[in-house]
């Protein structure tokens, strides 16, 4: 029996998530209906992906009984409201990243998900991709000896898009240096670390425009993320051990390339069947499918991206705003 999608939101990730839904088999996902704040966007959104339902309300989305799950893709300040909405409704849900503003939020997203015995996962849609499959495969086999570092970086040009640097919600940090760290919580295992050290550049509106986040763990393992709204990095992560090195290669958050110890592996991509917003889009299949496997099992929440992990992810992003001094308007509710 297929699984039954519910949109939320009709902007580009909600778009481009639909695009790679349709790479998956229609037999396993199908998308039913589509919500917006107007039934116009709705409607439009509906269109260009066949689908048969459009709302011009989230309500009218909580309200249908024929959804199995709703991937929420509206901005990431409105994740809060939105979501417990869904959750409040005993809807499934994947959420996209970040999950919430602060780890306050996020807790209360996580309570209302166990409140109401729903699956909840904050799409951190890396997790769920073969080349980070084969990471976690060749670290379980100290496959490069013992890890002692962690390199992660992350940039792009994006000081012209007003969505990253305004005040309410933006900020390298949250936009893409969330894929550095989750990176480095991954390969160590969702071990919380034993020290945080952040410094950063903030703009004029008080977001950071670029941040460099140091994690020791156990056993003197390190860590260095560092992300930034201003310019291109190389956006590519690498394990350092004491027998050799495996990098995922650019772009770290929606891989196609491992290399270890020098030897490149490729990961290709099936072709979206329309235009995608943005890199490596028809990627998102790898969440979508993580989910379908997830509800099948009764499972409520995902050991890929577990809830344990995003709330540690979120407070360590918390610590290192805390740091640099970049203050939300949600952090004083």
């Amino acid at each position: 029996m297929a699984t039954r999608w519910g949109i939320c939101g009709a902007g580009n990730i909600s778009h481009d998530f639909c695009v790679a839904l349709k790479t998956l088999p229609h037999k396993d996902h199908q998308m039913v209906a589509v919500a917006a704040r107007n039934l116009e966007s709705s409607e439009k959104f509906a269109k260009t992906h066949g689908i048969p339902t459009a709302y011009g309300s989230y309500h009218e989305l909580a309200k249908d009984p024929n959804i199995d799950v709703v991937y929420i893709g509206v901005l990431h300040t409105h994740h809060l409201q939105v979501g417990q909405l869904f959750l409040n409704s005993g809807k499934n849900v994947l959420c996209e990243k970040p999950f919430a503003i602060n780890l306050r939020e996020v807790k209360q997203l996580v309570a209302a998900s166990r409140k109401n015995n729903v699956f909840l996962m904050e799409a951190v849609w890396s997790r769920c991709f073969p080349v980070y499959a084969e990471v976690g495969r060749l670290l379980s086999e100290s496959a490069i000896g013992e890890v002692k570092m962690v390199k992660a970086y992350f940039g792009l040009p994006l000081l012209d898009r007003i969505r990253t640097t305004q005040r309410e919600g933006g900020g390298s940090l949250l936009d893409i240096g969330i894929y550095c760290l989750q990176f480095a919580l991954m390969v160590f295992k969702g071990e919380r670390p034993e020290s945080i050290h952040a410094t950063g550049v903030r703009l004029p509106s008080g977001v950071d425009e670029s941040m460099v986040v140091v994690l020791k763990f156990s056993g003197n393992r390190m860590a260095i993320c560092a992300c930034t709204l201003g310019c291109a990095l190389p956006n590519d992560a690498t394990i350092c051990g004491t027998k050799g090195s495996i990098t995922v290669a650019h772009p770290m958050h929606c891989p196609t390339t491992l290399e270890v110890n020098g030897k490149r592996t490729e990961f290709p991509l099936p072709e979206p069947g329309i235009a995608l917003n943005f890199m490596n889009s028809t990627g998102l299949r790898y969440e979508a499918e993580e989910v379908r496997q997830c509800l099948q099992k009764g499972l409520k929440e995902s050991s890929k991206m577990s809830l344990t992990d995003s709330e540690l992810l979120i407070e360590i992003m918390d610590e290192a705003r805390r740091q640099v001094g970049v203050v939300y308007d949600q952090d004083s509710q």
